[in-house]
This record gives structure tokens, sequence and C-alpha cells, in this order.
């Protein structure tokens, strides 16, 4: 009876292992197919020696042989479990390299490519390759079976390091050096290892040094911050100072999309509209070439874009103030399109320039000084972003956010209690609306031209994610979402491509996982809790 017992046991054992290589297999020949692997081919993490790709190639065995209890002494038929299902892995990819090397699938699979064959067989002949493929899917499920039984501190410590090197790899321009990598990865696991050893330590002595220079803290938190934004252009460098530039675009936007959508509760698809007004305005009243020629200066016509951004969205809040959710969103959505095709209409062509739009339009100057480098828009942005986060703190925790939080909550109810919804709305649409002008107007200095399809609908959606992804109503978290939507897939060229597919599996993954966003309002967390 017990040999019956022990023998079911061990084919099911084997059957889950199976199920889990599979399931792996299936995700990585659906990722290959999608075209990952090929681009990310071409991102070195350690200069010559591994990419990116084959760092993906790699961990999926890793998880797939992952074992489920940990704390437990290593068997060897969880050994063997986590082996077999690496091998499942494995064989899954290696017969896609088979069947791609085979047979010309292009017509329907265009990412089926040689090229495509060459990364899954790492450059080896096919025969080959494909045996390295399932020999190497069997040693890492094996070590992955092996990965929750090595010590926590170990374990943290070893992750923390590989995870700095990949990280720092693909962000750097060709990967690592061997020997920088090396070093990045003895450093960053030392010292995760000697920090963990001393966790309780340093946060007795933490808490102890804070207590006692809470005065000084609070005083120094501030200008210390501040240094170091101020010093940030000098340490990424152009290109670095030009990714960052976006995201501080975005974060701009986002904190007024932050006041519609999570303060107010105002679902709005067509925000991109307020940013094309703002830098519009800028183009016509700064530019030389511009139909009305006037020629003004940076500095006389934001103020104008702001303005103009805020008129549009009192006039685009005045008709919808009865709607709500969906029809709200289908409304906004419309809208927004409505003024993409006026700007790339034949009509105002003679007015907006049509498809060629406005160019020449010039950067800021201050005195003798000429904004034209990154680095030098790094700190406009900035400050715009400065005065979006202190007028939305303002707003959080003054009568007039409070009455968009009982908007939020209940519409009906806050009428009934005296808040003049009319009021507020309009108010909320104006404010985030004014944010995305002034976006608008630095947006397009800072290009010196603007064209209708540099404001799709493309921007709406990527604003109302990194809102939803950051957290509804929390500043921190709009600067959050930006960096993860915005930063990472420019940072990461070859991804940009798969934004898309980006964006729906993190909001799936955020609304299962985490439904409160990355860094949430305090409001907010404690409601979801409740609930």
């Amino acid at each position: 009876m017990y040999r019956l017992m022990n023998r079911s046991h061990s084919h099911e054992g084997i059957r889950q292992a199976c199920a889990r290589g599979a399931l792996v297999g299936l995700v990585l020949t659906f990722v290959a197919l999608i075209g990952v692997f090929t681009a990310f081919a071409t991102i070195y993490v350690v200069r010559g020696v591994l990419s990116l790709s084959q760092v993906l190639l790699a961990l999926g065995p890793l998880l797939a042989g992952r074992a489920q209890k940990a704390g437990q002494r290593l068997s060897w038929r969880e050994a063997l479990a986590g082996g077999l299902s690496g091998v499942v892995a494995g064989t899954f990819v290696g017969l896609l390299a088979l069947a791609v090397a085979s047979v010309n699938m292009r017509a329907v699979l265009v990412n089926a490519t040689p090229q495509l064959v060459r990364t899954l067989t790492f450059g080896l002949p096919l025969g080959l390759g494909v045996i390295s493929l399932v020999g190497f899917g069997g040693l890492l499920g094996a070590a992955g079976a092996g990965w929750v039984h090595v010590p926590s501190r170990l374990r943290f410590s070893v992750a923390l390091g590989l995870g700095t090197v990949v990280v720092l790899g693909a962000l750097r321009q060709n990967g690592l050096a061997p020997v920088l990598a090396a070093v990045v990865l003895a450093l960053v696991s030392g010292g995760a290892w000697l920090y963990k050893r001393q966790w309780q330590e340093l946060q007795t002595s933490y808490e102890l040094f804070r207590r006692r220079n809470e005065s000084l803290l609070a005083v120094l938190r501030w200008p210390l911050a501040l240094v170091f934004l101020l010093a940030v252009p000098y340490v990424l460098g152009t290109y670095g100072t030009s990714v960052l530039n976006l995201v501080g675009l975005y974060v701009l936007m986002g904190l007024g999309l932050n006041i519609v959508v999570g303060y107010a509760g105002l679902l709005d698809l067509g925000y991109v509209a307020f940013f094309t007004i703002g830098a519009y305005v800028t183009g016509l009243l700064t530019s030389p070439r511009s139909s009305l020629g006037v020629g003004l200066s940076f500095w006389a016509a934001w103020p104008a874009a702001m303005l103009a951004a805020m008129v549009a969205g009192v006039l685009l809040g005045i008709p919808v103030l009865r709607m709500r959710g969906d029809y709200l969103a289908i409304v906004t959505l419309g809208f927004g399109e409505i003024i993409r095709i006026l700007v790339l209409s034949d009509s105002f062509k003679p007015i907006l320039g049509g498809a060629q739009g406005i160019i020449e339009i010039p950067g800021p100057r201050l005195g003798g000084f000429q904004f034209v480098k990154p680095q030098h828009f790094y700190y406009l942005i900035l400050l715009g972003c400065l005065l979006a986060v202190i007028v939305s703190r303002r707003l959080a925790d003054s009568r007039v956010g409070r009455a968009w939080l009982a908007i939020r909550e209940d519409e009906d109810v806050a009428e009934a209690t005296g808040i003049n919804i009319v009021k507020y709305k309009l108010l909320a649409f104006a404010l985030g609306a004014s944010f995305s002008g002034i976006g608008g107007a630095i947006f397009a200095s800072w290009l010196h031209a603007i064209f209708p399809n540099s404001f799709t609908l493309l921007v709406s959606i990527n604003i109302l994610s990194l809102v939803i992804v950051g957290g509804l109503g929390s500043i921190p978290g709009v600067i959050m979402g930006a960096l993860v939507l915005v930063g990472l897939p420019e940072v990461l060229r070859a991804f940009a491509e798969y934004r898309m597919l980006a964006f729906g599996a993190l909001l799936v993954i955020m609304m299962l996982a985490r439904p409160e966003g990355i860094w949430p309002a305090k409001r907010v967390r404690e409601e979801l809790r409740r609930g």
C-alpha cells in the first residue's frame, strides 16, 4: 500500500513538473514570436558575453523548476522534478527553433526569422543549439528547485547583485565590461549580505538617530533633495537627461490629470487636447514662421498657452457636467480627437500649418543665456513639476480638495450636502488643463517644432496609465508611474514597439496584485484595505 501511494505521489509530481515546464515553454514561445528575443539580442548585459535575451531565456527554466516549499533540505525528487520542468521548457524553445529553421512561416509570423533561430541557439549549429537548450534547461530547472532552499540572507544578496548587474548592463551602452560586472556583483551582494546581517541593529540605530535629530532631518530633507535634483543632469549626460526631460513632461501632465481623475473622479480620455493647445499657442506666438508672426518670447507666450488650455478645459467641462463614467470618457475622447483633426485639417492649414506643423520655434532666453541643451530644459521642466507638486499638495488638503473627494465618492450625496458640483467640476477641468498647457509650451520650445502626429490618443492613454499604475490621487505615485511607463521604454528603446503589450500586462498585474497602485495615496490604500 505504501509503495502504491508513493508511486502515485511520484506520478503526480512528474505531471506537475511537466505542466510547469510546458506553461513556461509556451510563454517563451510567445515572447519569441512577438520579437522580444530578437530585439534584446543586441542589448548586452555583460559586453560580448551575456545579452538580455539570454537572461530571459535562462529565467524561464529557473522559474519553471522553482520548488514550492522553502526552508527544507533539497531532496533528489525535487531536483529531478525541477530538472524535468527545465527540460520541458527548453524542449518547447528547441522545437520552435527547429520549426522556424525548417518551415518558412514569415507570411504569418513575421518574427520567425533566421535571426531568431541564431538567437535561440546561441549562434551554434542547429542540432547542437537545440541540444544545448534542452541540457541547459534541465540544469537551470534543477538550480531553480534548489534556489528556495538556499538561506534567505544569501538568496537575497545574490538576487540583488544579479539584478543590479542586469539593470546596469541593460541601461549602459554595450553593457558592462566583464571585470566591472564581477566587481558590481561582488560589491552589491557583499553589501546586501552585511546589511541583511545587521538589519535589526541598523534599524534600531536609525530609529534612535531619527528621534534624536528629527528637527535637523526635517530642515535638511528638502535642501538635500533639491541639491540632488539639480545635480542629476551632470550625472546622466545628454541622452539620460533627454529621457528624464520626457519623463518630467509626463509627470507635469500626469499631475494635471491626477487632479481630474484622482481627486475629482472624472475620467478624461482627451487630455492630450490641452497639451496640443498649449504647444500650438506657444508656436503661434513665438515662431517667426507662424501665421501670426507675433514673435513673442517664451516667457510671454507660456501664460497665454496656460490660459488657452484652461479656457478649453472650462469649455469641455460645461457640456459634460452631468455625465459620469463611460459616457464622460467617450465625450472627452471625442474632444481630443476633434482637436487633433482640426490641427491636421486643410481648412486651418493657413493658420496652424496642417500636416507641416509649425517650425522654427525659439527656445527660452534669460538675458543673454539661450536654452539649447537638454540640460537647460531639464531645469525648466523641473520648475514646472515643482510648481505642479506644490499646487497639487495645497489643493489636496484644502476645502477644494475635500469637495473633489466628496464628488468622487458620491456626486449625489455631495450635491445634497451643499457642494456646488458645477463650480468644482469646472475648476478641476481648468486646473488640470493648465498643467497640460504648460507642458505643451515647454514641449514646443524644447523641440523647436510641432507636428500633429505628436498629439495622438496614445499620449492620453499613456498619461492615464501612469496615473492608474502609480496610484490614483498620489503625487509620488504619478512620478513613479512616469518613471516606469515612460522612462524605462525610452531607456530600453528596443522594447518601445512592445509598449502597448507592456501597458496591458502591467495594468492587469497591477489590478490583480496591487489595485491601489505602486505608491497609492493614504486614503485610497485605507479604503481598499477596508473593502
